[in-house]
């Protein structure tokens, strides 16, 4: 086969193969990192070598990996790019001294650490071509390291970059990425010159290179910047200069003698922050960089790792305390560091674990190593696996650590709860409102204040019901990639913003005003919509999860996609509204057959009647043929004997006999202004065999819809109107005896 086509097919596997392992580890919620570094030793000695050894021969030959490391070469020259540009100096902004601490204490532990076991290992992995300094160098910058974009990417999918733990892991990361550069900078020099005096004149000429990138490199790029927002725009001939800046700065710094990826990095590092110029140069790099170029990095680094190497057990043993001695020293230099620095227990402990990341930027470090020569490939096998263990590890033991509801505790901003002007007063009600879209969605905000009744007059007269109840509208940010560079905390934190604004301007629209102040805006990133809603209407103590019927992308069925999921999976009341733009809402119906979803949708319709002494409801049940109606429960009469008259006069029981019920309720909701019905058979709501919800009333149903499913028999929806109701007829009955 021609060389070309071999290597296009190459890359056609490598690319299919990476993407497939990426989503598998998405569903473990393990980075994407993860999916790709796997799929490359599949395709390497370790797997596809060792079960089908001619298939292995005949895909990726000797002859082809010469350009598979071009290729590879290109794409690490560019994410290292792509990571200074993302190194932004607001990330230095707060406790820089215990940051400063921290990260180098974390470098300083594991690289001692690395050049102690050096001793041990030197003789068992290593040859005498290879000085012992720069193979202890070497060892100790790769325990050393910290995958900044991992770990970037870890907070913000925890909503760590609120907090003062994501907050000083970002200090601690940046600051650790470039001390770890400089290092790994240093060793490589050792490396090619066999001396630490031999390298003296190599890290002259990188200070003097340095220098001249902060000083004129800078200036240039300050008009650039400039440029851009004079233009708005990032045109191709400014892009191919950028481009073209970027390679000649890697090839400088390779003649000086370091590496390639060095110049890279500088040169995003010096970038102005110019927001809109960071961020256009990103979206437009990074698509085809991590896409198509990273992968063939993972490929190249996996036909390059020998897991066959590791044949006996004492091996094993040896691959085990590497990544023994990689874990504790970064933990324990971390969590030493941070307590000396004023941090707490539980704090410093999570810190350590999130030092541990190491990720791509490991295999960037063991892939110069091994071509340099300085570690052995018995060496690399054994330091691809601790990169793999420490980054795996990492998600799971913070959420053991850090765990989602002090997470929520500690967040830098009001909207977890409500302000009020007792520190002890709770809202006796809570929902859940999940906004797709604020500028489509203020009927479904609408109904959810209407149920909660925030913020309106009470039957009485006396104030506004403003702390019975809250609602929690809820946007959610759903990040796709691992390394997008919308997924930096920075930018994650503009787009929270900008939705959080979006939000503001959708609750000022509300009516009456006075409901305004219960309405409290939560936006997130999240990496699963309805798994993530679920999580957080648990931490919210959420009586009921509203959502709004959106058409799913890949379904016909109007229960299905995301809505589907949280009528599921969801561990709460949930109701479903299917809009149909009636601005009113005066008049109700709940067609009724005793089940326990019915009894959920007859509660809220009560709820609203009880918000709302202008509404009425009627409640329909249909008999079929010689069926009697099922009447209303013990429990359900006997709460609205509870109500006041006020209420019970507003409600109109309806038995009627029709051979089809839902044809009944469908001409019924004719008259209605709002249709409420459970998820149940006989109003053709029904989940089936795989979870699917069937949609008849959803389709055919005249007036605005609320599909009720219930999951607790315990949450009341009434017991917070109804106090509320009886004290004020103790109010009334008192202003009467006083009149008397």
């Amino acid at each position: 086969m021609h060389t070309v086509v071999l290597v296009l097919v190459q890359v056609l596997i490598i690319i299919g193969l990476s993407r497939l392992m990426g989503l598998g580890c998405r569903v473990l919620k393990q980075p994407l990192v993860i999916g790709e570094i796997i799929a490359g030793i599949m395709l390497g000695p370790s797997l596809l070598g060792l079960l089908a050894p001619n298939l292995a021969t005949t895909l990726f030959p000797a002859e082809t990996l010469p350009f598979l490391n071009v290729l590879s070469q290109v794409g690490l020259i560019f994410f290292m790019f792509l990571i200074g540009l993302e190194l932004d100096p607001k990330y230095l902004k707060g406790n820089l001294d215990i940051a400063v601490l921290t990260s180098h204490v974390s470098i300083l532990v594991p690289f001692s650490l690395g050049s102690l076991i050096a001793l041990w290992l030197y003789p068992l992995v290593s040859n005498g071509s290879v000085a012992f300094t720069a193979f202890a160098l070497f060892l100790g910058a790769a325990l050393s390291i910290t995958a900044f974009p991992v770990l970037a990417r870890i907070i913000t999918e925890n909503n760590l970059q609120g907090t003062r733990l994501g907050t000083l892991a970002l200090t601690c990361a940046a600051v650790d990425d470039v001390t770890a550069w400089c290092l790994l900078a240093l060793a490589i020099a050792v490396t090619r010159t066999n001396s630490m005096i031999g390298a003296v004149p190599t890290v002259i000429e990188s200070l003097v290179y340095i220098g001249f990138m902060l000083t004129a490199g800078r200036w240039f790029l300050e008009r650039l910047s400039r440029f851009y927002n004079l233009t708005g725009r990032l045109t191709q001939l400014v892009l191919a200069g950028i481009y073209m800046g970027v390679v000649a700065s890697a090839l400088i710094t390779e003649l000086i003698g370091i590496h390639l990826i060095f110049g890279a990095f500088l040169l995003g590092a010096v970038m102005p922050k110019n927001p809109g110029l960071v961020r256009e140069l990103a979206q437009k790099t990074e698509d085809f960089v991590l896409a198509f170029l990273l992968p063939i990095f993972f490929a190249y680094s996996g036909l390059r790792t020998q897991i066959g190497l590791l044949n006996r057990p004492e091996l094993w043993l040896l691959c085990a305390s590497v990544v023994a001695v990689a874990i504790l020293g970064k933990y324990v230099g971390t969590y030493v560091a941070a307590r000396v620095g004023g941090i707490e227990n539980r704090e410093a402990s999570a810190l350590g674990w999130l030092m541990n990341t190491r990720g791509l930027t490991e295999l960037i470090v063991l892939n110069i190593g091994l071509s340099l020569g300085v570690i052995s490939p018995l060496l690399f096998t054994m330091l691809v696996i601790m990169a793999l263990v420490t980054t795996v590890m990492t998600s799971p033991l913070l959420e053991w650590t850090y765990p989602k509801k002090l997470i929520r505790l500690d967040l830098a901003e009001p909207e977890a709860g409500v302000e009020t002007s007792s520190p002890t007063l709770e809202p006796a009600y809570r929902i859940l409102v999940p906004v797709a879209n604020p500028t489509t969605q203020k009927g479904l905000l609408q109904l959810a204040v209407a149920i909660a009744g925030t913020g309106l007059p009470n039957d009485r007269g006396h104030g506004f019901t403003t702390q019975s109840a809250v609602v929690h509208p809820l946007s959610l940010i759903q990040l796709e990639e691992d390394y997008l560079f919308e997924n930096t905390p920075i930018e994650a934190e503009r787009l929270i913003q900008q939705r959080r604004s979006r939000l503001e301007e959708l609750i000022q629209t509300l009516e009456p005003p006075e409901t305004r102040e219960s309405v409290h805006p939560i936006v997130r990133i999240a990496k699963d919509v309805a798994g993530a809603t679920a999580e957080i209407a648990q931490l919210d103590r959420a009586n009921l999860i509203l959502v709004g019927w959106h058409r799913p992308a890949f379904s016909t069925n109007r229960l299905g996609g995301r809505v589907g999921q949280i009528l599921t999976t969801a561990p709460i009341d949930v109701a479903v509204f299917v809009d149909r733009g009636r601005e009113r809402l005066e008049t109700l119906l709940v067609p009724y057959a005793a089940s326990t979803h019915d009894d959920l949708g007859l509660e809220l319709a009560l709820r609203l009647l009880v918000n709302g002494e202008h509404r009425s409801l009627t409640v329909l049940g249909v008999v079929q043929g010689n069926d009697d109606f099922r009447d209303l429960s013990y429990e359900f009469r006997t709460l609205m004997e509870q109500l006041p008259l006020s209420v019970r006069d507003r409600i109109d029981i309806q038995i009627i006999e029709a051979p089809e019920p839902i044809q009944a309720v469908v001409e019924a909701s004719s008259l209605v202004d709002l249709t409420i019905a459970g998820t149940s058979r006989a109003w053709g709501i029904e989940r089936q065999t795989l979870g699917r919800y069937t949609d008849e009333l959803a389709i055919e149903c005249r007036s605005s819809l609320l599909i009720t499913r219930r999951y607790s028999q315990v949450t009341s929806h009434l017991s917070s109107v109804l106090s509320l109701s009886n004290s004020e007829a103790s109010i009334g009955q008192n202003e009467s005896g006083v009149q008397a």
